[in-house]
């Protein structure tokens, strides 16, 4: 039987065109025979072709959804309705539903002022004759059978057939050389009519002509012979054409028996405007999108199918949205109860009370679901085709001006419900008049776009001032949602009078919405606290499995700590191990009291938790008391043995159900059988299912990682820590007395060592657990990518000999064609545009391409010619054949091998384009770049950089220069002997072309250096594009997406080759005819969000864009004023294309415009921006694409395949309402298609590939095995999705501000979270850019770790952490979440191990070492530093394993010596250094979310980074999140490296150093000498100024930043342009803060201290020789606030200075105030400096104890810094008056009010704190530039380093800037001024560390005596 139903299709339907109108007659083709060939030379082209789809097809695809077609296609029954009989209307009038007609396009504003008029009238003439409307041809293709796309097994399949090396060199399809020749007019085939006429390349025009092209590619001065084309220059627009256009929807015609005209639904929609009223345009707007899906569908499934299937998806199919929130809300029991009054039906009526009755429960025992749900299907199987059409018309309608509710998916469902109510009522049937356009605006969607924006916005003066509220204070989109999920929260929905909603009719619901009260309506569902608890609730298993594991291990280890050695005590050691069970439920303890703060405490949630907490209290006692009752009652004998066995056996069943249950499952949790839970079940965990393989893949995956993480965990961490443990447990250090705390300091040393040490091994632990993921996902992937086929190691590969094979049988539909060529002939026009396209983009020379191309050549017989395969096929796979046909390791070689590897791969069938569905690639825009400028591209952008662009760019682009230089050579030759660009004549050599032309070498040289010599537009421009194109432009992403246009088209007129024969010869109507079918299934919006306030440059490259492509949509918000004064402006959503006309004021006449409630953009902008917008996207299918992404010919040749992904293209012609189809025959609907990233970036210097190579494993390595085990998410771009499963679920992304920063990701779990499966392909990928520069990519990374940080406060990871199954949650924790927390732990075991290096430091410095524990008066330390050598190699192995995926992914695709290479690079690069600094910024930025908040969009800027950023900005960036850090960690190695050196801790000082100096080693040109010293200049000129004036780029303001993350801001004053300074960010909570910036640093600090006092309490001998005690806490509290204490003094003598002088002095001398603060800073700098070394000289110049003293003096002073801000501090006010008010003394006349009574205390306060950390940061980044100094004095050391960091060699490397000599004589100068004062510095710097330890016996030894501290 037929699979995939498609003879049913045909059956039930007479959609299908008649076999005449199919196809009117086919070009014949003979060959010659071959006796080598597998296929007899006498075979018909028929028959070759069966046996090449033979061959590329040998197996049978075995899927599940294979399975479940032909399970679905056995219902026979044809269901009531199918079809209807309906009378003939009249032709849909073409052009009725366009907003105006064709405009005739002119260039408008220019894009070059010099811009000819020859180049106008050429573009113009371009732009004219390619508008189209969307439509499509009349030739139909027959529907065409499922086939699978495995070759696989290809040479064990031959049976009979020739070995594959034999068959890959001579078959047909590689290198035969075939006779062609047509049955029509005896012309030859020919092979490049899509290449001719019109340029449609990525050039637009500006490009030599495709005659000259071709004539090239033969070497000769005349076309190639073939078919020619005439291209008439009559305006498609002008009156002069009369062609009459076809129908938009040739699907969607009464001759295909549709069961609604146009007309009729035209009519329908109307209807519903008048009656609802909407408004024109969204009418007119969501009129054509509806006619484009049903056309789109009744193309492939007939007309009423089509109808049919769009209901279903729409409102009552299986998995609609709105059928399952029907249920879910249980408004089915309306209908059992009789309460649904729709008129004309036989019901009881209650027009008083629509509330559930008691009687429900009597239902609902009487199985009403499944009765309601059996209801539901009869009723939707016995609705008219008219109620069907209508009933989608209104939710479309409906949906097309909902603005924001757009994100509220079961919101909008009860507005369509009670619209469909109205709608059915007498009053509505009985309405006369039509309601006034914008009614529905107005009444329903204006009140609720109203209630969200006022939740996070007030409007003051009509601009939005954003409220100080965070997340857990605003009711947000899901909130609201959520209110429609129950009929509780449904009823909570009230009137203006205090009256239910739910209490009037619902025929008259609709009508009373306008009164709504939505205010009182809604409240927090979920409540996004800003805290850490949330790991708490929603990871619970995680911390379970570890920590309990943990615990055994250790608890097995360690019987000495708990057993009496001498004692049977075997019961102890059983209930100790049993322990682990009463922590697992203390844990389940903390996770159920967390989730009392996160849900609301409604009695339901009340009564769940408390009875879930009752039920874990009494586990716990269970666990625990019979540990109390053997280790404190008995603990010998059988009693207690028999008690432990039994408890452990109670702890392991604990355990293994709380760590494998989900938390929502236990004790009576949710259950989906049940209405109480429905909705919850529905919406948040109908996740979609595994299949069985796949489902045990992920459970086998994950039982490897635990077993191997088990297994080296217990020896490597837990076994190897039970000696340090032994060790140090009951030692007692002698001679040991504090002289306050006497021995007890001395007792707890080796506890408080050893518990830290537990920690250690605790991070560890759970360290390994990612590790082995790491290791055996990446296995399991490389497994996986053998048996797709994807791997160059694949050993039945042969991809380059079967390419033209698989091309003919992957890629065209030619399953039924009666084909009458040759396979070769259709797969050689697709290959030869593929060539030509890559020459086009300047890829390849003509030498390759002629090496490249299929060609006909003449022939024996001189009446035929022969077709001759290019021998690139064979060659590949041939050693003996060495051509060179592209750049080695160049793009082209790239494209073409991934394109030749892809379709190796298992690929869906494709259908013939005009059966395809129809998509829309929507792109959001912001400020993006369009199209680089001139001045951009050929001048330096500022002082700092080196290079012009373009220069940078032909430096990594030789080759592509080369061929863009000869291409605009052969240009400007065809311009000057024909005087245009469509001339011919030109030889492929440019040396013979220059010789010919007589011309010297010298007039080439402006090619070579900008790529063009006549500043004619159509020269300058092109090279703006070529450098556009090799940037990350929109114009690149336009242009490269724009290839899906041309692969459709070059497709259809493959695989109808009678088409080109139909036209006669006419190109321009077969172009028009082949744009109109590419209009009509592939659309291209961009939304340009700011494109009304575009400056005058982005305004003219917009216009180019839709000059250049005509049917390129762009949306934008147009804002205008209000009508009254002081309202809101009136905002509206506007789409134009290229074809509107432009109006007076230069602008394009929209062709739709529709109002909006107000401004859209309410979150962080880019998931408002595609919202507004994707009412304009048309088709089934939608492609999120990004503004950096490009897209090439040969993979949009695989749209169709990809679109089958969706598993949608061989409907079963059932009616989805048949009663026998039951629910579980129904798949599960593919929300969302996965597609692989190429990173475009990648080579572009070591950061440019490192984030590249993150990218490219992470898209293909690592999403290829989460796809796989069900783990995959929606990651943003160039995914491919439902558009109406994601737009009747909320849409493509979510858009509350903060909250949903990424806001993509959230798309993807909405979509999981509610059924519908995501995947993902590997034989698709598109281009895409990433951050090149230190600071962009740092900057993404922030903005990563930010979202991640606002992801786990959000309810989807809620749901998803609670609900999942154990191996799909494990999957999602470690490949989203984990992985940050990985970076966290990874941080966090680097910092617990230098304290435990402190603390072991600390007694290896004061107590003599020895290796025997029994011994006296020494302390045995040999295990503890085995343990550290583990510990070292622990983290080691951690980080590296991160470049293991890379490794083996570049292995897998491009062979081991590319991988090496690669990686060799990266290491020799210095890329470690940059992972740990990432992984700090990771940590940092997540860290700093979860406690105070500030998640917002951060524009990363990815322009190429060859600008040298000052040392100054990149210290005041990153001194916060990582080189404070870095710094506290390498003082604490100095410490550890002089008091226990061991060489694994080099690794330790590489990583902390990585965090100090990693920004300024990838900071470009740091090392050069003169501007290094430059740079200090600058950095001294950044500390000392802003104290007199108001400068942003300076230390006070970057200080006072610092601490406004915990003061705050008060509120923002509207128009003070200081105000600007300062976001609006809320001021995090109290506790949150107390915890992260009270509590850890105090922890630091005891720490710290307990070190220091440590190190003091052993005896110094005085005067007279006796022990003397003392004690190092007075000591430090000496040195650590001493300096506060001179500062606080100094800065008090300073004030009254400045109050008494200021109002004279500021009146002569405006730099006062600087002189003050620099007296002050100078001050604070000398007093540090002497006190450390006061410090030094009273430890008896004793390095290490000086060191640890400092220490201990630094984190108490930092504690002390966190206090007083926390505490003594008020809020920040936004601008910096205060502070220069201190300085100078003027007080008055700064706008401060009564403020300046109190602020004189506070900036007193703030300044004591300032004195310290400017100290600090004077001396820290002094050190920084004596660490890097002496590298600026190696030989040519920017020349290496700019090598390190381009890539580039030494002989490209990028020239140093050319100055004057003025400018040179002044930086010489400059250079040695300040060069001077750095060297004295440093020379000070260096004796003050070195002096003491040189002259050590000339300096007092005994100050300490003199000295009482």
């Amino acid at each position: 039987m037929d699979p995939t139903g498609q003879d049913a299709a045909q059956a039930s339907s007479s959609a299908r065109a008649s076999p005449m109108m199919r196809r009117q007659g086919r070009m014949s083709a003979t060959s010659t025979g071959d006796s080598n060939s597998p296929v007899p030379s006498t075979a018909s082209p028929q028959e070759q072709q069966q046996f090449y789809r033979q061959e590329a097809y040998p197996t049978t695809m075995n899927s599940t959804h294979m399975q479940q077609q032909q399970q679905f296609h056995q219902v026979s029954t044809s269901p009531s309705g199918l079809h209807q009989e309906l009378p003939a209307s009249l032709h849909y009038p073409p052009g009725a539903y366009s907003s105006q007609a064709r405009p005739q396009l002119g260039l408008g504003s220019e894009i070059n002022s010099s811009v000819s008029e020859d180049d106008i009238s050429r573009f113009s003439h371009r732009a004219d004759t390619a508008q189209t409307c969307s439509s499509q041809s009349p030739l139909v293709h027959p529907s065409i059978h499922s086939r699978t796309s495995e070759d696989n097994a290809f040479d064990r399949s031959r049976h009979g057939h020739r070995d594959s090396e034999s068959y890959s060199s001579e078959a047909n399809f590689s290198s035969r050389s075939d006779i062609m020749r047509s049955q029509y007019g005896g012309t030859d085939v020919d092979l490049f009519g899509p290449l001719r006429g019109r340029d449609d390349g990525r050039y637009t025009g500006y490009a030599p002509s495709s005659d000259a092209l071709l004539s090239l590619i033969e070497n000769k001065r005349s076309p190639i012979p073939g078919q020619q084309y005439q291209y008439d220059t009559t305006s498609v627009n002008g009156n002069n054409y009369t062609e009459k256009q076809p129908n938009p929807y040739p699907a969607w015609t009464i001759e295909k028996q549709v069961p609604l005209t146009m007309e009729e639904i035209e009519g329908i929609m109307i209807d519903l405007t008048r009656k609802f009223g909407f408004q024109q345009d969204n009418m007119r707007n969501q009129f054509e999108a509806y006619m484009t899906m049903l056309d789109s569908r009744a193309s492939r499934m007939g007309a009423v199918q089509a109808l049919l299937t769009l209901h279903a998806d729409y409102i009552g199919g299986e998995h609609a949205n709105y059928r399952k929130w029907y249920f879910a809300a249980q408004l089915d029991l309306d209908d059992q109860m009789g309460y649904h009054s729709a008129p004309g039906r036989d019901k009881k009526v209650n027009r008083n009370s629509m509330a559930p009755q008691p009687g429900a429960v009597n239902v609902e025992a009487h199985d009403s679901l499944a009765m309601a749900e059996e209801h539901w299907k009869n009723r939707m199987n016995q609705m008219s085709h008219f109620d069907r059409a209508r009933q989608i018309a209104l939710y479309m309608l409906i949906w097309g001006e909902a603005s924001q509710i757009r994100f509220l998916p079961e919101c909008l469902s009860f507005i369509y419900k009670c619209a469909d109510d109205y709608y059915m009522s007498s009053e509505c049937q009985q309405l006369v008049n039509p309601l006034s356009e914008g009614e529905y605006l107005k009444n329903v969607v204006t009140p609720l776009y109203r209630f969200i924006r006022d939740q996070c916005y007030e409007v003051q003066a009509g601009k939005y001032v954003k409220r100080e509220k965070d997340h857990n204070e605003v009711i947000g989109y899901d909130d609201i949602n959520q209110a429609f999920w129950s009929p509780e929260g449904i009823e909570r929905i009230q009137l203006d009078d205090k009256s239910r909603l739910v209490d009037v009719h619902i025929g008259k619901r609709w009508t009373e919405l306008s009164r709504v009260d939505w205010d009182s309506a809604f409240r927090k569902t979920y409540i996004e606290k800003r805290t850490w608890l949330h790991l708490a609730v929603n990871f619970t298993r995680i911390w379970i499995i570890h920590v309990v594991m943990f615990w055994y291990f250790t608890a097995y280890n360690a019987p000495f700590l708990y057993m009496n050695e001498d004692e049977d005590e075997v019961g102890v050691q059983w209930s100790v191990l049993a322990l682990g069970g009463a922590i697992a439920t203390a844990i389940m303890l903390l996770g159920v009291f967390c989730e009392f703060l996160f849900i609301p405490l409604t009695w339901s949630n009340t009564s769940m938790l408390v009875r879930r907490l009752i039920i874990l209290i009494v586990v716990f006692v269970l666990n625990f008391a019979p540990t109390v009752y053997i280790c404190l009652f008995n603990r010998t004998g059988s009693v207690p043995k028999i008690v432990g066995i039994c408890q452990f056996i109670i702890s392991l069943i604990t355990t293994l159900v709380f760590a494998i249950v989900p938390s929502n499952q236990l004790f009576g949790g949710s259950s989906k059988t049940t209405r109480k839970n429905l909705a919850s079940q529905t919406f948040t965990a109908s996740f979609p299912k595994l299949n069985r393989s796949d489902r045990a893949l992920s459970l086998f995956l994950w039982t490897l990682v635990f077993v191997c993480k088990l297994v080296e965990s217990y020896f490597f961490l837990a076994r190897s820590f039970k000696d340090p443990l032994k060790a140090l447990y009951a030692q007692r250090i002698p001679n040991c007395k504090d002289k306050y705390l006497g021995q007890e300091l001395c007792t707890i040393m080796p506890i408080l060592t050893v518990i830290i040490m537990f920690f250690v091994d605790l991070v560890l632990f759970f360290l390994d657990t990612y590790l082995w993921y790491v290791i055996w996902n990446t296995v399991f992937s490389v497994f996986q990518s053998f048996k797709l086929g994807i791997s160059i190691w694949t050993p039945w590969r042969n991809i380059f000999s079967r390419l033209p094979k698989r091309i003919y049988a992957k890629l065209l539909a030619t399953a039924d064609m009666d084909v009458k060529y040759k396979p070769k002939v259709l797969c050689s026009q697709v290959w030869n545009a593929i060539v030509i396209s890559m020459y086009r983009e300047h890829l390849l020379s003509i030498e390759h391409v002629q090496r490249l191309l299929y060609q006909q050549v003449p022939s024996e017989n001189e009446n035929k010619r022969t077709l001759k395969a290019p021998t690139f096929f064979v060659a590949q796979e041939d050693a003996s054949l060495q051509t060179e046909f592209y750049p080695q390791h160049s793009e082209a070689e790239r494209r073409i091998t991934f394109f030749a590897q892809s379709l190796s791969t298992p690929i869906p069938e494709p259908l013939p384009v005009d059966q395809m569905p129809t998509f829309t690639v929507l792109v959001p825009h912001y400020s993006e770049k369009t199209l680089l400028s001139l001045r951009e591209i050929i001048r330096e952008e500022d002082q700092n950089t080196r290079v012009t662009l373009l220069e940078y760019l032909k430096q990594l682009h030789p080759v592509e220069w080369d061929n863009f230089v000869r291409d605009t050579k052969i240009l400007a030759e065809e311009s000057t002997v024909f005087g245009s660009s469509s001339g011919l004549g030109l030889s492929g050599e440019g040396d013979k072309e220059n010789k010919e032309m007589g011309k010297s070498k010298n007039d080439d040289l402006p090619f070579y250096c900008i790529g063009f010599k006549s500043a004619a537009p159509e020269y300058t421009l092109r090279t703006r594009i070529w450098a556009s194109l090799r940037a990350q432009t929109l114009y690149r992403t336009v242009s490269g997406f724009m290839n899906y246009s041309k692969a459709i088209k070059l497709l259809y007129r493959v695989e109808n080759p009678e088409v080109v024969q139909q036209f006669g010869g006419n190109g321009d109507r077969l172009e028009r005819e082949l744009e109109r079918l590419s209009n009509q299934k592939f659309k291209f919006v961009v939304s340009m969000q700011r494109f009304t306030k575009f400056n005058k440059e982005e305004m003219e490259n917009a216009e180019f864009l839709l000059r250049a492509y005509p049917q390129l949509q762009i949306a934008y918000l147009d804002e205008r004023p209000p009508a009254v004064e002081g309202e809101e402006p009136i905002v509206y959503s506007v789409l134009i294309d290229g074809h509107c006309e432009k109006m007076p004021d230069g602008k394009r006449k929209p062709r739709f415009r529709i109002r909006l409630p107000g401004n859209p953009i309410l979150g962080d902008g880019k998931s408002d921006n595609q919202n507004h917008s994707i009412i304009f996207t048309r088709g089934e299918y939608i492609q999120l694409v990004d503004a950096n992404q490009d897209n090439y010919l040969e993979e949009a040749l695989k749209i169709r395949n990809v679109l089958g992904e969706f598993e949608q293209l061989h409907m079963p012609a059932v009616s989805p309402y048949s009663p026998q189809i039951e629910s579980k025959d129904v798949p599960e609907p593919v929300a969302i298609v996965g597609a692989r990233e190429y990173i475009f970036s990648e080579n572009i210097g070591v950061l440019g590939d490192v984030a590249a190579g993150k990218e490219q494993t992470f898209g293909t390595l690592t999403q290829r095995m989460m796809a796989k085990i069900g783990g995959k998410l929606h990651y943003g771009h160039p995914d491919f999705l439902n558009f109406i499963y994601m737009t009747t679920r909320g849409g493509v992304s979510k858009a509350q501000k903060g909250l949903h920063l990424n806001e993509d990701i959230y798309a993807g779990m909405t979509a999981f979270n509610r059924g519908g499966r995501i995947k993902h392909t590997e034989y698709y990928q598109c281009g895409k850019g990433r951050d090149l520069g230190f600071g962009s990519i740092l900057n993404f990374n922030t903005k990563i770790g930010t979202g991640m940080g606002e992801q786990m406060l959000s309810r989807e990871y809620y749901y998803m952490g609670t609900q999942l199954p154990l191996d799909r949650f494990l999957t999602f924790y470690y490949a989203h979440p984990g992985f940050h927390i990985n970076n966290i732990f990874i941080m966090l075991a680097v910092q617990l191990f230098l304290f435990s290096m402190l603390f072991i430091g600390a007694m290896a410095s004061s107590v003599e070492i020895c290796s025997d524990i029994a011994e006296d008066g020494c302390v045995n330390l040999v295990p503890v530093y085995d343990w550290i050598k583990r510990c070292v190699l622990s983290i080691f192995i951690v980080f590296f394993i991160a470049f293991l995926p890379l490794f083996l992914q570049e292995f897998m695709e491009r062979g081991f010596a590319r991988s090496i290479i690669r990686l060799g690079k990266h290491f020799m690069s210095l890329s470690p250094l940059f992972e740990v600094f990432v992984t700090q910024i990771y940590t940092n930025s997540i860290l700093t979310n979860l406690s105070f908040g500030g998640a917002r969009y951060i524009a990363t800027g990815r322009g190429f980074a060859t600008t040298r950023t000052p040392f100054a900005l990149l210290y005041s960036r990153f001194a916060g999140p990582s080189l404070y850090l870095g710094m506290r960690l390498l003082v604490m190695l100095v410490f550890a490296s002089l008091t226990m050196w061991v060489p694994h801790l080099i690794y330790f000082w590489v990583s902390a150093l990585a965090l100090v100096i990693s920004p300024f080693l990838f900071n470009p040109h740091q090392f050069s000498f003169i501007d290094f010293l430059l740079d200090y200049r600058e950095f001294l000129r950044w500390l000392s100024r802003g104290n007199s004036r108001t400068h942003v780029s300076s230390w006070i303001s970057y200080c006072r930043t610092l601490r406004t993350k915990i003061t705050g801001y008060k509120r923002k004053r509207l128009g003070h342009p200081s105000e600007k300074l300062g976001s609006d960010i809320p001021k995090a909570n109290f506790w949150v803060i107390f915890v992260s910036e009270i509590v850890f640093p105090m922890i630091q600090m005891v720490l710290c201290v307990i070190c220091y006092m440590f190190v003091r309490s052993f005896p110094d001998a005085n005067a007279q020789g006796e022990a003397v005690f003392t004690s190092g806490l007075l000591r430090v509290g000496v040195f650590a606030l001493g300096p506060l204490i001179l500062n606080a003094g100094m800065l008090a003598a300073l004030f009254g200075v400045s109050i008494v002088l200021g109002p004279f002095m500021n009146l002569c001398c405006a730099k006062f105030g600087s002189i003050m603060a620099a007296v002050a800073h100078a001050v604070a700098v000398l007093g540090m400096v002497l006190f450390f070394g006061v410090l030094w000289a009273l430890e008896a110049w004793n390095a290490s104890h000086a060191v640890l003293g400092v220490i201990a003096a630094i984190s108490v002073q930092r504690f002390v810094f966190k206090v007083l801000i926390t505490f003594f501090l008020t809020r920040e006010f936004k601008h910096d008056e205060t502070n220069r008010a201190w300085w100078t003394g003027k007080w008055h006349g700064r706008g401060l009010g009564l403020h300046a009574i109190s602020q004189p205390m506070r900036e007193y306060l703030c300044k004591i704190i300032e004195m310290t950390m400017f100290a600090c940061d004077f001396i820290m980044g002094h050190v920084i530039l004596f660490i890097l100094f002496p590298m600026c004095l190696i030989p040519w050391v920017d020349r290496w380093h700019s090598t390190m960091l381009f890539w580039l060699r030494p002989s490209k490397q990028i020239r140093p800037p050319i100055l004057s000599a003025k400018v040179r004589s002044q930086r010489r100068r400059v250079a040695w001024t300040y060069g001077v004062l750095f060297v004295f510095l440093f020379v000070v710097f260096v004796m003050l560390i070195v002096g003491p330890l040189v002259f050590q016996q000339y300096l007092p030894m005994h100050l300490g005596r003199l000295v009482p501290i």
